[in-house]
């Protein structure tokens, strides 16, 4: 089996590379060269266009921004539902609109292309030690036979439902870590404006009801004031933009999620679009006038 991989961007080159080490063969391309010749030095092969990719795969994986990217390598001119064989896989690994994701399944069956959508969690460190949790939606007996294929880059792979699952799965799951990281901000700013060492409330929290996974990922980089993206906020706004436009055609009010958007657009506006997501806490910072820290 040849795998084609499309993007290797902070999350797709790690991932990538952990196929190599699967043992996979590779065929890999991306706008950026350095980065392809970097993959192909680890072993993959490297190509020049979509097109390339396409004509060399059986199963093709897309790691990219969003809807529109993964749009035009799928369906636009020289894209995959032109040049893919029949009988080609798409395993989209991007985080995109729901609605995306079943308009580009549908275009790709009509061409006998057959097509996950499998969203990740666990940003660049995950993507790097191959701990990531993958989302899949779409044909289940599909899910089955790639399992091991996605499972070499992950800790976890779940089958969550029909072609969109995957994706409605990834927004939930993007909700819930804005929404955490802008109630840690909050708790430890009161902290700091009350007087309390942020580190020493962090130690006695996260053993209790309190404690998650976020709280353990983001506080320690808050505390050291290391705002070195893993994943950006520029993204997370994309994919509350995506949960939102989601939940408005659903009829599913999403008030928190709303108002974490707003404190993430008034950091890119500071011009922090690209620190980490954990730099939410600094628009705390910001309004009560202190720093978080060790």
């Amino acid at each position: 089996m040849i795998v084609g991989f499309i993007g290797l961007g902070i999350m797709g080159k790690p991932m990538s590379k952990n196929l190599l080490k699967a043992g996979y063969s590779l065929v890999v391309y991306d706008h950026n060269q350095d980065t392809v010749k970097e993959v192909a030095a680890a072993g993959a092969k490297a190509a020049q266009s979509t097109k390339e990719v396409a004509e060399q795969s059986d199963v093709i994986i897309t790691m990219l921004p969003n809807s529109p990217h993964v749009k035009e390598v799928a369906l636009g001119e020289g894209g995959l539902v032109d040049v893919a064989k029949k009988g080609t896989v798409l395993i989209d690994m991007s985080s995109i609109a729901p609605l995306a994701s079943r308009e580009i399944h549908d275009a790709l069956a009509a061409k006998g292309i057959a097509m996950l959508d499998a969203p990740v969690s666990g940003g660049e460190p995950k993507a790097i030690d191959g701990t990531l949790s993958v989302m899949v939606g779409g044909d289940k007996a599909l899910f089955d036979k790639y399992y091991d294929l996605m499972k070499a880059m992950a800790g976890s792979v779940v089958y969550t439902g029909g072609i969109g699952a995957g994706n409605v799965t990834k927004l939930a799951n993007q909700v819930i870590v804005a929404l955490n990281i802008a109630a840690m901000s909050e708790a430890f700013t009161l902290a700091t404006k009350a007087g309390v060492e942020p580190e020493l409330v962090y130690q006695a929290i996260r053993g209790g009801l309190a404690g998650s996974t976020v709280l353990d990922a983001k506080a320690p980089m808050v505390l050291d004031r290391n705002f070195k993206p893993g994943f950006r906020i520029d993204l997370h706004i994309k994919d509350l933009q995506n949960a939102l436009d989601t939940s408005h055609g659903v009829g599913s009010s999403l008030p928190l999620t709303a108002a974490v958007m707003e404190i993430m657009q008034a950091l890119r506006t500071d011009g922090m679009g690209d620190l980490d997501h954990s730099a939410i806490a600094r628009f705390y910072e910001k309004a009560a006038k202190v720093e978080i820290k060790k």
